[in-house]
């Protein structure tokens, strides 16, 4: 394969990579800007971490040439990640800034200190006051619409009233995402080990089955019966893994290791591998 059939190989797979995780992080209000400053400290960790020469740590200029962020930027990266204590990322997305505006600006506030109720168009503490000075140009009617549609602000009797200082999308719960998000890292990992198995090493596992040509009406049978024998086969699994765990007394001998199973369902316009995939 030629360099440019590669480059071009790397990013149509990337693109279908970032597909559901854009939609997953803009569930959970994360915006690109935000993506793009924690994509960029992902790259340095991980150029950091793995790309050494002879086993060595990979050093600051090596982390630079490989990831294309200058030495200054990769060095504060560096250090940031070592700091005991993570800084919380800013939500900075115009319908954040409008609710924090709500909850801070004093023109906003009642004399207890709490989001006024607010008219949609008339005085100066109005709804459409508020996003003329936090909505960026974000029409008043759309960003009342979205933050009504997302609980963030609730329209009564003609007032409108603040319920959330935050946007969310998607009301998600905080541990599920985590869970995505390991099972994602997961299947990553698979992928990353057996792009390039490293000598003496074996590939992975890694298969799946698929038909694009299944009644629609028989989706519901197909999820059933993939809980059914889904299920038994992680038990079968966990059952055998258990019996080889390791004993107490060999902590250095131990090793996470499973297996991950998961339904597929939609299109997948993007490529044209068969159907009955394995490595």
């Amino acid at each position: 394969m030629s360099m440019d059939s590669e480059k071009s190989a790397i990013i149509a797979a990337c693109r279908m990579l970032l597909r559901p995780i854009a939609s997953l992080l803009l569930k959970g209000g994360m915006t690109w800007r935000e993506f793009s400053l924690l994509s960029k400290s992902v790259f340095v960790e991980v150029a950091t971490r793995d790309y050494g020469i002879d086993g060595r740590p990979t050093n600051i200029s090596r982390v630079s040439l490989l990831t294309g962020i200058g030495r200054k930027e990769v060095k504060r990266l560096r250090d940031a990640a070592a700091a005991p204590a993570e800084t919380p990322v800013s939500k900075s997305t115009d319908a954040t800034r409008v609710l924090s505006g709500w909850h801070q600006d004093p023109d906003f506030l009642d004399a207890g200190g709490e989001p006024r109720e607010l008219t949609l168009d008339e005085g100066p503490a109005s709804f459409e006051a508020l996003c003329d000075r936090y909505a960026g140009d974000i029409p008043h009617s759309a960003m009342l619409k979205e933050l009504i549609r997302v609980g963030a602000v609730e329209e009564r009797n003609g007032r409108l009233r603040a319920l959330s200082r935050y946007y969310m999308p998607v009301q998600s719960d905080p541990q599920w995402l985590l869970s995505a998000g390991s099972f994602l890292q997961d299947l990553g990992n698979n992928i990353n080990h057996n792009i390039a198995v490293p000598a003496g090493d074996r590939s992975w596992f890694l298969g799946r089955a698929t038909n694009p040509a299944l009644r629609a009406a028989d989706l519901p049978a197909f999820h059933a019966f993939l809980e059914r024998q889904g299920e038994a086969f992680l038990e079968a699994v966990d059952d055998w893994l258990t019996r080889h765990a390791a004993e107490p007394g060999e902590a250095d001998q131990r090793v996470r290791a499973g297996v991950g199973l998961f339904a597929i369902q939609g299109d997948n316009d993007d490529t044209q591998v068969d159907s009955h995939d394995q490595d």
